[in-house]
């Protein structure tokens, strides 16, 4: 069968008629594979007349080989002559000798046995597993008649305790009776008593049989004293037997109807459990399904090549876990079936039954079993890997194999910055392009002749002649390649680029879609992935590239703000200095200061003069009356990456700031306009961080001069509290309250502080007022004051 003939995949429950159909044959030993002859055993798990043969074209004892005997059965060892690879499809199957239940539908949440029967899964769970019985049916005529028995026989107790007061009192002397009216009144009170405790022992018998209702759960002190008793008007029973045989009997469109009519009176609460108990039993109708398939009597059993067993050096065999789950059911079931026949007494037979509902449980699901789950015999305490183990978790069948496969065209590095590149640009390495486009650099050189044919091809990819480099650069012209970081959190977690041969092994990324990815470059990789057909190429050009996703999906705001260096060299740009060289000077247009400030005849940071007129978006600064503007040459700079007629900013450019101003420039010229801005947002940003040369050294930092003595008077508040807690005027708790207000006041005023004592030009200033990285806590920590901190149990010391 071919993926393609597919056209959907439906899981369901099979019924054992399924179960049957799929199988090639019982399988009823549990041996797998003869150590002396190295050959699979007859009947057991691996045998060839089940499963196929494990040789191609070749049966078991020899007697037919080659394709010419295709689809023979040996007459002497019934296997089928064909391919191997039938062993990888065919399954057998095991037939129970007692039903045992599918633990999924019985510990699933919910629990599909539990809603069927509406009781909870720890009673029905005591039932499967031998420990209490489940009342099959309630004969309601004879419980009729035990009712009349009870209070016929109580009537006739309590008429003979009464006989038998009045002959005591017949029997006694006449002068005996002129007794004391205490001894008469105790006597009253006792032939009471007997009567309340005749009336109650009748009303709890009564209770007990009106309880014996179908589907109730009883212990198995309940269940043997009720069978003593009352044993002809109930019949119940235990394990998944009993469970299966009410399964059977429900009619699903009968239950659909009653459940119908059982809503209309329910309270609110019951009416949710009753709807889903409704939907349950409409899908098991329209998928054709029994309830009773929940429980087992054929258990299908994988074909051998999906659980082999290898052969290692030494001679021994490495084996699946499977295999060893499937032996235990065997030898279990083997051991069922001997003891039913032997007529072996209730309680073993019983013993053995929860047994191999065990097994098949260690089968299915090993970790969904409760107390201690079925380990490997091997030696150490290792779990088997059960059915449900293969299937589910990351590294399960699902999410290993079929949805997370290693994937053709694709790389992975880790990732450094590229300052260099434009917003839609990634930098791939030589070497990794050259894999990535590999097919395609074939067909060039094919095309161009350099080779006949593609392993000639191959051999001048290996040897990396320069012709290869330009074709590569060729091939990648006009390709885009998606960028992936795990974890892909949201759909910006893969972005579309336009590739830039590089050097080097590392991925170059653009600093600005950082913030998308959640990457930093601390050691983090990245995947590269090729869409290979033209429409593929086209989509992520026109929906995945990184310039057409400036927005964040949740928010709407922009998610490629400039952060930490570039933040730095805007603000440094836009700052102004007092005092700076060429303060106040008056110059004719912007292009003259620029040109004064190459010849140093004005800082970057100096307020300089500027006509209105030679500003731009001056439409809106012409209402000012000074016909002279007041900026910088460094606020020139920044404001030329800026769109021509976008209006002129003259402020200090902080990260918010920033922020802000992308957000202006999206909004007015929309996102096709604002890539080209952000690159010379970006490159501006670097090249004043640089032209800057700030860095943070421990010089940096100034100590206010007002803290040592802030810090005396704060350790004479704390000694007056001492004092007083010593002649009794404060309490220890009091005390303790006290001195943290007064630690967290001198904290609060030295925090106020720090950044006067700091130079405003000065490095750890710029940092933290830009908002390129940090907080005033640190240096408030480092200059000024640790404060007060809270200990591991959560107390501030």
């Amino acid at each position: 069968m071919r993926v393609a003939d597919l056209d959907a995949i439906r899981i369901k429950l099979a019924s054992p008629e399924d179960v049957l159909s799929w199988s090639y044959g019982e399988v009823t030993k549990p041996e797998t594979i003869n150590y002396r002859t190295q050959k699979p055993e007859k009947d057991g798990l691996f045998d060839e007349k089940i499963f196929g043969p494990e040789k191609d074209y070749e049966c078991y004892c020899g007697k037919y080989k080659g394709i010419r005997h295709k689809g023979i059965v040996c007459d002497k060892c019934g296997v089928e002559v064909t391919k191997s690879q039938v062993r990888r499809e065919r399954m057998g199957h095991i037939k129970l000798a007692a039903p045992v239940s599918h633990i999924w539908f019985l510990r699933g949440i919910p629990s599909r046995i539990g809603q069927v029967l509406d009781l909870p899964m720890s009673h029905l769970e005591k039932v499967i597993y031998f420990n209490a019985y489940i009342i099959i049916k309630a004969d309601e005529a004879v419980k009729k008649s035990i009712l009349e028995q009870i209070e016929k026989e109580y009537l006739q107790k309590l008429k003979a305790q009464k006989n038998l007061v009045k002959q005591k009192a017949e029997k006694e002397p006449i002068d005996k009776k002129k007794q004391k009216s205490d001894d008469k009144k105790k006597q009253d009170k006792e032939d009471k008593l007997d009567e309340k405790d005749l009336r109650l022992a009748k009303d709890r018998a009564k209770d007990e049989v009106l309880s014996l209702r179908p589907l109730k759960i009883l212990s198995e002190v309940e269940y043997f004293d009720l069978s003593l008793k009352y044993g002809q008007c109930f019949e119940a029973g235990t394990g998944g037997e009993v469970l299966r045989k009410l399964f059977s009997e429900i009619d699903l469109k009968k239950k659909v109807i009653e459940l119908r009519k059982e809503i209309e009176i329910a309270s609110p609460i019951n009416k949710r459990k009753i709807l889903k108990r409704i939907k349950l039993f409409q899908g098991m109708e329209k998928a054709g399904i029994r309830p009773e398939w929940m429980f087992l009597t054929l258990l299908p059993i994988l074909p051998p090549d999906l659980r082999p067993m290898v052969q290692l050096d030494g001679g021994r065999y490495a084996s699946s876990d499977l295999n060893d789950l499937y032996r235990r059911v065997i030898n279990r079931n083997n051991r069922l079936k001997y003891l039913l026949e032997i007529g072996a007494p209730e309680v073993i037979v019983r013993n053995e039954k929860r047994m191999l509902q065990e097994a098949v449980d260690a089968l299915i699901d090993n970790g969904m079993r409760k107390g201690t789950m079925t380990q490997a015999t091997t030696g150490g305490r290792r779990l088997l890997k059960s059915l449900a183990d293969i299937l589910k978790g990351k590294q399960g069948r699902f999410r290993q194999n079929l949805l997370g496969k290693r994937v053709d065209y694709s790389g992975r590095s880790v990732i450094v910055v590229g300052p260099e590149l434009l917003l839609h640009q990634v930098g791939i390495p030589k070497k990794m392009a050259l894999e990535l486009f590999k097919p395609f650099v074939i067909k060039k050189i094919l095309d161009q002749e350099l080779a006949y044919n593609v392993r000639g091809a191959s051999k001048l990819i290996e040897q990396e002649t320069d012709d290869i480099w330009a074709i590569l650069e060729e091939v990648v012209k006009g390709k885009v390649v998606l960028l992936n970081r795990a974890p892909t959190l949201h759909r910006l977690g893969i972005q579309a680029f336009k590739p830039i041969l590089i050097e080097g092994e590392a991925i170059r990324v653009h600093p600005l879609v950082c913030k998308a990815f959640n990457a930093d470059f601390d050691g983090d990789q990245m995947a590269v992935h090729l869409p290979l057909s033209n429409e593929a190429q086209e989509e992520a050009l026109k929906i995945m590239l990184s310039s057409h996703n400036l927005l964040k999906p949740a928010t709407g705001l922009p998610i490629v703000s400039p952060t930490q260096d570039i933040v730095l060299g805007c603000y440094w740009f836009t700052k102004l200095r007092a005092g700076a060289k060429g303060e106040g000077k008056i110059f004719g247009s912007p292009e003259e200061a620029l040109l004064a400030h190459e010849f140093g005849q004005v800082d970057l940071n100096a307020e300089i003069k500027i006509p209105l007129a030679q500003i731009k978006g001056n439409e809106k600064l012409a209402k000012e009356k000074s016909t002279l503007f007041n900026t910088s040459v460094g606020q020139l700079i920044f404001n030329e990456a800026l769109p021509d007629d976008f209006l002129f900013q003259s402020q200090v450019m902080n990260s918010k700031k920033i922020e802000e101003l992308i957000r202006e420039v999206i909004e007015k010229y929309g996102i096709e306009k604002t890539q080209p801005v952000l690159d010379k947002i970006k490159s501006t940003g670097f090249d004043g961080a640089t032209r800057s040369g700030i860095s943070w050294g421990m010089d940096d930092l100034q100590v206010p001069l007002e803290k040592p003595k802030m810090i005396e008077a704060a350790e004479k508040e704390i000694s007056d509290l001492e004092s007083l807690f010593q002649k009794g005027f404060l309490s220890r708790d009091e005390k303790y309250q006290k001195s943290v207000e007064v630690w967290q006041k001198t904290k609060s005023e030295i925090e106020k502080l720090v950044p006067k004592a700091l130079p405003v030009n000065g490095s750890v200033f710029t940092i933290i007022d830009s908002g390129s990285r940090g907080s005033w806590a640190q240096p408030t920590q480092m200059a000024g004051m640790k404060g007060l901190v809270i200990n591991p149990i959560g107390r501030i010391i």
